[in-house]
C-alpha cells in the first residue's frame, strides 16, 4: 500500500535543495511523481507530490522534516484520495499588458464566474523591449465546465481586456 504526499517547500535559494529532498524521498522508498519548483524573490518554493510505502510515510515525514533546521519551510499534506478527472475543455490562457495592481483579480473573478478551474498558473514582471516599462504577463491552463465555450469565456475576457489594457488570447493548448 502506499502513501501518496502533497509537499509544499520554501526557503532561502541555495544550491541543493533539490538533493537534499531527492535524497530523503528515495531513501525511505519514496518515488517522485511530480512538481512544481523555482526561484522567486531570492527565495525557492516548490510543490512536490510523492509516493511512498505506508509504512515507511512517518520515517520519511521525520526524515523531511530535518530539513527545517536548515531553513526549509515545510508543508505535508497526505492525499486521502485521487478525485476522478474532472470533465470539461482544457485551454490555454495567455495575458500581457503593462503592469498594475488588480488585473489578476480582475481576470480571475471572470474565470470564477464561468465556473472555470485554474489548472495551472504562471506569470511574470518584464521590461518591455522598446520602452524598458514593466509589463506583467500570465499563461495559464484552465478547463472550462460543461455547458461553457471558448467563444462565451473568450467573450468576457476580452470585455474586461480594454479595461486592464491588457491582450487576453484564450485557445484550445497547443494551438
Amino acid at each position: 500500500m502506499l502513501t501518496t504526499l502533497v509537499l509544499t517547500i520554501i526557503g532561502a535559494d541555495r544550491p541543493g535543495i533539490v538533493q537534499r529532498l531527492a535524497a530523503r524521498l528515495a531513501d525511505h522508498g519514496g518515488n517522485w511523481l511530480e512538481s512544481r519548483m523555482g526561484h522567486l524573490g531570492g527565495q525557492f518554493a516548490g510543490i512536490l507530490r510523492a509516493e511512498v510505502p505506508a509504512e515507511r510515510a512517518e520515517e520519511l515525514l521525520r526524515a523531511l522534516r530535518t530539513l527545517e533546521t536548515e531553513g526549509l519551510r515545510l508543508i505535508v499534506q497526505a492525499e486521502t484520495a485521487v478525485p476522478p478527472a474532472a470533465d470539461g475543455l482544457l485551454a490555454a490562457l495567455d495575458l500581457v499588458g503593462q503592469d498594475r495592481p488588480g488585473i489578476l483579480r480582475e481576470i480571475s473573478a471572470v474565470l470564477a464566474a464561468h465556473h472555470v478551474n485554474v489548472e495551472e498558473l504562471a506569470s511574470e514582471r518584464v521590461c518591455a523591449p522598446m520602452d524598458g516599462t514593466m509589463l506583467f504577463q500570465a499563461r495559464a491552463t484552465v478547463l472550462l465546465p460543461p455547458g461553457v465555450t471558448l467563444a462565451a469565456l473568450r467573450g468576457a475576457l476580452e470585455r474586461i481586456a480594454t479595461d486592464l489594457m491588457v491582450d487576453v488570447r484564450l485557445r484550445p493548448p497547443g494551438e
